[in-house]
């Protein structure tokens, strides 16, 4: 836990893959050293040696060594390599979320953290996870570009306006971590910091029990979807259905007008509702609306999460295991939906009327 009153000289490591990227770290140090120092020493040295005695000397006529050039050329290639390798192994493990992961909405805002829970709890520039579980962070912003920096978990992600990036950790040790917005983005950008809270999973739980949860991001997006913006009138099932299917969608391949074949993911189902015209799922005319302007950034992750409950063997699409029951609410959303990207966007579509045009 970061309790202590002096500066340390590197952050404590609290992450499975915290390890890898100080052993990478301490090795590039280690090759710089090893190469600045002889290198160093060599210029000195030969500096003194090859000084100039005599003006106007003709020096002595070296001829090139075939090991010699063997030598510099293999032992910087291996050194490279091992350093791309490493490299990539790391940013692999870092950047490749779990399956089982459980899943927290961020949203980026000047300047502040937004988070909010599968189970519905919402956080302002504090964050509490269960220690030992895999945590995957779905992140975007309100306005300017972001960066969700943990040091302690060696782990940083920009936040980008107008798209989902990724994040993902687990967590080693209960205690408080230092949050970090690490890419400037205006006036107050230095305050725009929090906390990571690693609890054990029984403290876990009663914090959860403890705190408010109201709508659970499935239930807010079903909520708009069914209700407030009327993309039911478009996405659901029977003989009037003008939009895509929705139901089984999320994780699957959809084909669009045109032959192009894309996967429902995330920003898939993202751009389906703030520019449906992009990509049209074929079958179906462009009609729906877009909703860009319409929608709040946490309106688009319900809705979002809504969609992907429609597809409950997705992955990605469920609770993580242990995480509280609400999670399982999200998963018996109707099936009045069905599961193509087209529905999903004019669903996602907040904003629009009850009468608005059909989706895509």
């Amino acid at each position: 836990m970061q309790t202590q009153a002096w500066v340390p000289l590197f952050p404590e490591q609290a992450s499975t893959f915290a390890w890898q990227v100080d052993a990478l770290y301490f090795y590039l140090i280690a090759i710089s050293v090893a190469f600045s120092i002889p290198i160093i020493a060599a210029i000195f040295f030969f500096g003194m040696k090859y000084r100039e005695r005599e003006k106007y000397a003709i020096p002595d006529e070296i001829h090139g060594s075939m090991v010699l050039e063997t030598v510099w050329s293999i032992i910087p290639f291996v050194i490279s390599m091992t350093i791309f390798i490493g490299g990539a192994l790391v940013y692999f493990n870092q950047y490749t979320p779990p399956q089982d992961a459980m899943e927290i909405y961020i949203v980026g805002k000047q300047w502040m953290w937004k988070a909010q829970h599968e189970t519905g709890q919402r956080e302002i520039n504090e964050l509490h996870v269960p220690v030992g579980r895999k945590i995957k962070l779905t992140m975007t912003t309100e306005d300017v570009l972001h960066d969700f920096f943990i040091p302690a978990f060696r782990t940083k992600a920009d936040v980008v306006p107008g798209r989902y990036t990724y994040l993902w950790f687990e967590a080693t040790k209960p205690g408080k971590y230092h949050l970090f917005c690490a890419e400037y983005c205006g006036l107050n950008h230095s305050g725009m910091g929090g906390w990571i809270y690693v609890m054990e999973q029984r403290d876990f739980d009663n914090w959860l029990s403890g705190n408010v949860s109201g709508q659970t991001p499935v239930e807010m997006g079903k909520d708009l979807f069914t209700n407030k913006l009327g993309c039911a009138s478009c996405h659901a099932g029977g003989p009037q259905q003008r939009g895509a299917k929705l139901e089984g969608l999320f994780g699957n391949q959809v084909k669009l007008v045109g032959g192009a074949t894309v996967t429902a993911d995330e920003q898939y189902i993202r751009n389906s509702i703030l520019n449906p015209a992009s990509q049209v799922v074929e079958g179906y005319q462009p009609i729906m609306p877009t909703f860009k302007g319409q929608v709040t950034e946490e309106q688009l992750n319900g809705l979002v999460a809504y969609i992907k409950s429609l597809n409950p063997n997705a992955a990605g699409s469920t609770s993580s295991p242990g995480a509280p029951a609400a999670n399982t609410a999200s998963q018996t959303a109707p099936n009045s939906m069905t599961g193509n990207k087209a529905d999903r966007g004019k669903q996602n579509a907040p904003g629009s009327n009850p009468n608005a045009p059909a989706n895509k």
